[in-house]
């Protein structure tokens, strides 16, 4: 599915398919949470079901005989389920499913699990301490069997909920297009997500930087996150999903689709305008979108996105058994150079750790990884890693007659900064810049533009370590708010740092997908702004409404404001009614 096409597809689903055999008799009420994204749309529940628990103290079978069966007829039958998966599948996720059933097909765990139960162990306690036998081995061994562990705790999860009588764990198979509410989706859950069939995400916890909310973005997806009074929501259930506004309502009535509706095709007409971004008196802002494979780039249109301001390269490794060798990575860079066809590309360097671990490089023992070898640090254990990928880039560079641009990640000092860059310059590319997501490189950012040509502000990761929060706790996503008044003063620091060497400096986090904070960007003087795809026609659509000097009085207002709330606020008065309403920006 083409995620440029999510928006203007959606103006034209015909309500009936989406509500056919769904349950509409339920009572209504609204849900509340954190929206992320600017559409909407009605359609059934389906919920994802959560990983089955298992007490310590479960009693010893009555039938030991019958108990062995039934494990070993649960781990045929999953292994079975998981095999058909697979051969139905495509890719990396055919890949995965047929992983995780051959681990259910493994007679070592087969023999150990029912041993236990033959000597008077609970069949899903025996399976529980089986598989995390087997965990702690294969995490111990390292390498390819470390990476395994996903798999089998999947395999585990699955053989204790049909021991247990419980739904399968995770997405359901969706035969219908439908809203999917889950607790919270892993990695693992969104990779096998059917896009052709998912409407919307609705999630119980996170947060508006999770792993879900940004997946959900960049699919166009409309998402709810935090939205805890989901729980009660049951498959088949009729849902409104309002992103804008951060709100599930339940069994909606006419009035409430005809809304949806509205918007569907108020947001359908903004795709429609595929201009370049610059506001209403002609102040040019690139508008680029933000990508994670070479399938992202070859999707996006011709028209209405400028470049790429964000490639995740870690994409690429995130999966592999071992590094990517030069070569593989040379011809996956040289397919987004050439589906941009001349257009700016921006290449992150890989930022691995943190909640984004590899298998063959990041460190075990770190008690916390987001404060550790994370980014450009991997240079200090794995210096191979950044002079291969330096060196591929420019294969593609050279293959495909480009000039992409790379920047490091988790830059600190300028002396990093530094020492980058003549890495990147020896390797052949001209273009050098960093992220800025440490406050530190945000408060020095005239000596790092010294050694660089530009920068590109992260947003998401500069308002965790300003805030000291971590951005995968939903519950703390106040103080994550994009609109924190000591993050924005960061980021106009380092927009003034720029203006005054004449360095360009973008933002490619999450905030610059919001219309009115990218308004406020605007009036500090950002030179670009890279997001999802989906998000660029509102975001185009805002700025022409609105000339530079509202954008700067704009800017003012939100950086003197008290708190993110009051900001938000004080910049929300100073946009033009049409932009809230086509855009249902609320003032409450």
């Amino acid at each position: 599915m083409n995620p440029q096409h999510v928006v203007a597809d959606a103006a034209v689903s015909p309500l009936p398919v989406l509500l056919a055999g769904a349950r509409p008799d339920a009572p209504s009420r609204v849900i509340h949470g954190v929206g992320v994204g600017r559409n909407a749309v009605v359609g059934p529940v389906a919920r994802a079901h959560p990983a089955p628990s298992v007490r310590a103290d479960a009693p010893a079978p009555v039938d030991t005989d019958a108990a062995v069966r039934r494990v070993a007829e649960a781990l045929a039958l999953v292994g079975d389920r998981l095999r058909e998966r697979a051969e139905r599948a495509e890719g990396t996720l055919a890949q995965v499913l047929a992983a995780a059933a051959a681990m259910a097909a493994d007679p070592a765990l087969l023999a150990d699990a029912t041993a236990r139960v033959a000597a008077g162990t609970d069949p899903a306690l025996a399976v529980w301490q089986s598989t995390e036998q087997f965990a702690a081995l294969f995490t111990a061994a390292g390498g390819y069997l470390a990476e395994r562990v996903t798999d089998l705790v999947s395999v585990r999860d699955r053989v204790i909920a049909h021991l247990q009588g419980l739904p399968e764990p995770g997405v359901p198979t969706l035969s219908r297009p439908s809203v999917v509410v889950a607790q919270d989706l892993s990695p693992a859950d969104t990779a096998v997500l059917d896009l052709d069939l998912v409407l919307a995400i609705v999630v119980e916890r996170g947060g508006p930087t999770s792993h879900t909310a940004i997946i959900a973005g960049q699919l166009g997806l409309p998402c709810v996150v935090r939205a805890t009074d989901a729980a009660a929501l049951v498959d088949g259930d009729l849902v409104a999903v309002d992103a804008a506004r951060g709100t599930v309502v339940t069994a909606p009535d006419a009035q409430v689709r005809a809304a949806v509706a509205r918007r569907r095709e108020g947001l359908a007409a903004l795709v429609a305008d595929t201009g370049d971004g610059a506001t209403a008196d002609g102040h040019a802002v690139q508008l680029l979108a933000n990508i994670g494979t070479a399938q992202d780039a070859e999707r996006l249109p011709v028209a209405g996105v400028q470049g790429v301001g964000l490639f995740r390269t870690e994409v690429l490794f995130l999966d592999a058994q071992s590094a990517p060798g030069r070569e593989d990575q040379a011809a996956t860079y040289a397919r987004v150079l050439a589906a941009l066809g001349g257009r700016k590309v921006v290449v992150r360097t890989l930022d691995a750790g943190a909640d984004k671990p590899l298998a063959f490089v990041t460190q075990a023992d770190e008690e916390n990884p987001a404060l550790g070898v994370r980014g450009y640090r991997l240079v200090r254990s794995a210096p191979e890693l950044l002079s291969t990928q330096l060196a591929a880039i420019a294969d593609a560079a050279s293959r495909t007659g480009q000039d992409p641009w790379v920047m490091a990640p988790m830059i600190a000092t300028a002396a990093e900064a530094s020492a980058f860059a003549t890495a990147a310059r020896r390797a052949g590319l001209r273009q050098v810049g960093v992220m800025v997501e440490v406050p530190s490189a945000a408060l020095r950012a005239r000596e790092i533009l010294a050694e660089v040509d530009f920068v590109s502000l992260g947003t998401n990761d500069l308002a965790q370590y300003t805030m000291a929060t971590d951005r995968l706790r939903g519950e703390l996503a106040d103080l994550l708010d994009l609109w924190q008044p000591a993050v924005l003063d960061l980021v106009a620091a380092t927009v003034e740092a720029g203006l005054e060497l004449g360095k360009p400096v973008g933002v490619c986090g999450e905030s610059a997908a919001d219309p009115v904070m990218a308004l406020a960007l605007t009036g500090m003087g950002v030179s670009s702004l890279s997001m999802s795809a989906t998000a660029i026609p509102g975001v185009r659509f805002a700025l022409r409404s609105h000339p530079m000097a509202v954008c700067r009085r704009i800017a003012e207002a939100a950086r003197s404001a008290e708190s993110a709330e009051h900001g938000r606020a004080a910049a929300l008065r100073l946009v033009e009614p049409d932009v809230r309403a086509a855009l249902a920006l609320d003032l409450t």
